[in-house]
């Protein structure tokens, strides 16, 4: 686990080079295909050498939850222990790592037909009135979700729509147990500042890499919209709205780095909280050496055996 740009896959992939694992991926916008460069997904090279499970595995227009990510993971993991290996999570989406780990209370399926009408509904009334309508049906949820949180406004409005009953209510019922035992390894740069410059080093990369063509070639497409979950990824979202004429190039760049600084923020809190994870700094000496002691003592085994 670890925030945006602090070298999980690297990491990842030299533990895979040491002990029969296979690697998973934990992350919302590496689901989807087209999501490129923007998503910093591992490139084709890597993906030959070092598979990643729950990539690639849902088109951009289609939605893809938490409980979605649970169920896939589950099965890739049973997949990985049959043929007498050990599933190897990584990623930085938080939200998939808890919902694995601790489940999801059981809610009703989403509704794409319901969906597409609150997002029409939207359109043309704007967020904040069906935010207003939320904290009069569930008051609880709405004083939990920020206003501009499309995709959770989206999602609370359904379950009251499809079950008749606030989301609030629901949350926190019975959940199934995770059948595993877990070591959690955290990469967590001690130094923020180098975090900031290693972010925009990469956005960079992105940009030279033709980051913006990928964008413009979902745009062309035709039937994508900036408020799917899969263009409100950072950096797809501010590109989006840049092709739009919404911002000049430095501005783009400006915002698009901006964000992910703040998604950074929020890996980084999260992973504060996960008291019981081994943490390493990415950058540190012999940091790959002390991730392979801890895995070959979780394992009990040498490296390479």
């Amino acid at each position: 686990m670890g925030p945006t740009a602090s070298g999980k896959t690297a990491l990842a992939c030299a533990l895979a080079d040491a002990f029969p694992l296979q690697l998973i991926s934990v992350d919302s916008a590496l689901v989807y295909r087209g999501l490129n460069i923007g998503a910093a997904k591992p490139d084709a090279a890597t993906l030959a050498k070092y598979p990643h499970g729950l990539i690639d595995i849902r088109d951009p227009a289609q939605p893809y939850s938490a409980a979605m990510f649970r169920d896939d993971a589950l099965a890739a993991m049973q997949d990985i222990t049959d043929a007498q290996r050990v599933p190897l999570l990584v990623g930085g989406t938080g939200l998939y790592f808890r919902a694995l780990q601790q489940g999801l209370s059981p809610l009703p399926h989403a509704d794409p037909e319901l969906r597409a009408r609150i997002a029409a509904e939207a359109q043309e009334r704007g967020w904040p009135a069906l935010h207003a309508r939320l904290a009069q049906y569930d008051p609880t949820a709405a004083a939990r979700i920020r206003m501009n949180d499309t995709q959770r406004i989206q999602r609370a409005l359904e379950v009251i729509q499809l079950s008749g009953k606030p989301l609030s209510e629901q949350q926190g019922n019975a959940r199934a147990r995770f059948p595993y035992r877990v070591l959690k390894l955290a990469l967590i740069p001690p130094d923020r500042q180098r975090l900031r410059e290693r972010i925009a080093q990469r956005f960079d990369a992105m940009l030279q890499a033709g980051f913006l063509d990928e964008v413009r070639a979902l745009r062309a497409r035709g039937d994508l919209h900036p408020e799917l979950p899969a263009l409100r990824a950072v950096g797809y979202r501010q590109a989006w709205q840049h092709l739009q004429g919404a911002t000049d190039a430095r501005e783009f760049r400006e915002r698009a780095i901006f964000a992910t600084n703040q998604l950074a923020k929020r890996q980084l809190t999260w992973l504060r909280g996960e008291v019981d994870a081994r943490v390493f700094d990415p950058d540190g000496a012999g940091s790959r050496e002390v991730a392979a002691s801890a895995v070959g003592l979780f394992l009990g085994r040498a490296p390479g055996t």
